[in-house]
């Protein structure tokens, strides 16, 4: 489990197939230079802009991870060498400072407006239509492994736009400042909408029957 509390940003240096078929994964090498690895181990889990990763090689600053083809398929920003989000996985004595994030990307969402207003910055993104239902008006919602608040939503016959803002210092300690109109980021809803909705599901397909 995460928080959404990005720790740093690490800078994905190497890029290596794991295997010879384009359906095998990647292996990143991710530089960490500001994020402590004293305490993580082979087998730990590391948020990757977003994406729960198992650490399967460590140096003093520096971390490998392989990335399966499925979270290739759903996640993006993990293929080529960049900056990316890091979080550590929250251990059970520390604060939760964000909300539960399982590191689980739900889907891809375009920037379809990144302008400043004031000191902050207005970030809206368009949702395809399997994530809209899990928006809601001040709810939680996961953008590159950030933690951030949901303002408004506006429903579209392509699912919804919803609009986040962002403040100076979430602009200046993660990569959402690279952000340009028509980008893709890592979404992933809130895990109380995800519950509820599977259990309304179940209700409602049994009070059908």
């Amino acid at each position: 489990m995460f928080t959404g509390i990005v720790t740093t940003i690490g800078w994905i240096e190497l890029v290596t197939p794991i295997g010879s078929s384009i359906e095998e994964g990647l292996r990143l090498s991710i530089a960490a230079d500001m994020l402590d690895l004293s305490d993580v181990g082979l087998g730990d889990s590391i948020a990757v802009q977003g994406a729960c990763l198992t650490v399967v090689e460590k140096r003093e600053t520096q971390f490998d991870v392989n990335v399966s083809r499925e979270t290739l398929n759903c996640a993006a920003g993990l293929t080529q060498p960049g900056e990316v989000n890091l979080e550590k996985a929250l251990r059970a004595d520390k604060r939760l400072s964000g909300h539960v994030v399982s590191g689980h990307i739900d889907g891809l969402g375009q920037v379809s407006r990144f302008d400043p207003i004031g000191e902050s910055h207005e970030l809206r993104i368009i949702a395809p239509p399997l994530l809209a239902k899990y928006f809601a008006s001040k709810g939680s919602v996961t953008l590159n492994g950030v933690s951030l608040t949901v303002n408004s939503i506006q429903d579209r016959i392509d699912g919804c736009e919803f609009s986040i803002n962002l403040i100076p210092y979430t602009i200046e300690m993660t990569t959402l400042r690279h952000l340009r109109v028509g980008d893709k980021l890592n979404i992933e809803v809130d895990i109380i909408a995800r519950y509820v909705e599977r259990m309304l599901s179940a209700y409602w397909d049994r009070y059908k029957s």
